[in-house]
């Protein structure tokens, strides 16, 4: 009897060790907390929540809370208004143009700093080189490509058929666009508009857009430091012109501004024939567009172009040794090329590496869905979005301008040089 009461005891103890050191793993789980540029729940919050549980089950000591906060512009505001309380995120997905903005406050660390064996080493030069445009300065890695986008042409196949042109043939120069744009146009009987030839958003990333133009023009916004604007360059100025001209001039797509954020139920509801938009739309239209639709490199001047876009991971400097190696190994899970392919097929964004379109998922959905492997290939033109020391100010310079010059205001000229002047000012004390 007294041997079975001690082994009892025995078992007790054993248990309730167990029990102890399960709550102790369970307590010394390190928790992270990561701002995520969402604005409305969906498809998208759907499939970052799933990959943050796939995450979780495989590495049960790190916890990773998904907060939404709202637009580019939101995270960023929410960011750095957490910052300056003393309570930022661990991580954040986060404009990758943003880099200046973020070091310039102390709030973010390299990635060279954090990685330690050669595989990590390997892995921060996984990405393609034009993501990594926007991702590096000061010979740093600051952050890791993720969500991130180009601008592509979306184009309506049965309306090209309508007009008489061939759906297998987007307009693949400037002159083009104008030609088949003006094809593109319809009207009723009462002379009225029902469906433009193009629609380009001017509202929301107005700048995003324009660097597109003036890099088919042979310009570029700005240096590598972030310390010039080119804004007044005469390729610039032209390729402000030549957008003007479009509703002004050409009468293929409105005058004035359009708005970012209803061109693609624009394009769903057969308005406009054609749209430049992110390619972060593709999943989107696929499910909901009633026609036969293409995708497109955008049209060349001098050459084709387009700024890469879109948001990066951010790991925020005023974080312990642990988080910090738990917010890299979450990164690090997150851009492997499995959840990659993942991601691209699920939102319509950039593979960001060679390696995951050569996943059996992704191989194959893009010989099934042809147009996603459009932003892969058109990289090849792709050049850094414009990025410099107080984006914020810079960007409203520069997005003020374009509309001005849009709407009549001023001549694009006149627009663009004010704009220059204004961010000399603003950039003088970086140089």
């Amino acid at each position: 009897m007294k041997n079975v009461r001690s082994g009892v005891q025995s078992l007790k103890i054993l248990f309730l060790g167990v029990l102890l050191l399960s709550l102790s793993s369970f307590a010394a789980a390190t928790e992270l907390t990561m701002f995520y540029p969402v604005a409305v729940g969906g498809a998208l919050t759907k499939l970052v929540d799933r990959l943050v549980q796939d995450f979780e089950a495989e590495n049960p000591d790190i916890s990773v809370k998904a907060i939404y906060s709202g637009n580019y512009s939101d995270t960023m505001t929410k960011a750095m208004t957490a910052l300056k309380g003393g309570k930022p995120p661990h991580l954040s997905v986060i404009l990758s143009t943003e880099i200046f903005t973020l070091i310039d406050n102390d709030a973010i660390l390299p990635f060279d700093d954090l990685v330690t064996t050669a595989k990590e080493k390997k892995w921060l030069d996984s990405f393609y080189p034009a993501l990594m445009e926007n991702s590096r300065t000061g010979n740093k890695t600051w952050s890791i490509p993720f969500q991130r986008s180009t601008i592509v042409m979306y184009y309506n196949k049965d309306a090209f058929r309508k007009a008489g042109l061939d759906p297998e043939a987007p307009p693949a120069t400037w002159d083009e666009l104008i030609a088949m744009g003006s094809k593109l146009v319809t009207k009723n009987s009462a002379g009225k508009v029902t469906q433009w030839g193009l629609e380009i958003p001017s509202t929301g990333y107005p700048y995003w857009m324009f660097g597109a133009l003036s890099r088919q023009n042979g310009e570029v916004l700005m240096n590598d430091g972030g310390t010039e604007t080119y804004f007044d360059h005469p390729g610039v100025i032209q390729a402000l012109d030549f957008w003007k001209d479009l509703g002004t001039k050409h009468g293929i797509m409105p005058k004035g501004t359009i708005e970012w954020g209803t061109l693609r139920t624009d394009f769903l509801e057969q308005k406009t024939a054609i749209m430049w938009h992110s390619t972060g739309n593709l999943t989107a239209v696929k499910k909901n567009a009633s026609f036969d639709f293409g995708v497109a490199m955008l049209p060349a001047k001098k050459e084709r172009g387009t700024p890469t876009g879109g948001g990066n991971f951010y790991i925020f400097k005023q974080t312990t040794a642990e988080e910090r190696a738990a917010a890299l190994k979450f990164v690090e899970w997150m851009t492997q090329p499995e959840r990659t392919a993942q991601w691209s097929i699920g939102t319509g964004y950039l593979g960001t590496r060679a390696d995951a379109y050569k996943t059996k998922e992704l191989e194959a959905y893009v010989k099934d869905f042809p147009p996603a492997a459009v932003a892969r290939d058109q990289l090849k033109y792709a050049t850094a979005e414009l990025s410099v020391h107080e984006n914020g100010r810079v960007y409203k310079t520069l997005n003020d301008a374009i509309q001005s010059a849009l709407t009549g205001a001023k001549t694009p000229e006149k627009a663009l040089k004010d704009a220059q002047k204004q961010a000399e000012r603003i950039l003088k004390r970086y140089r």
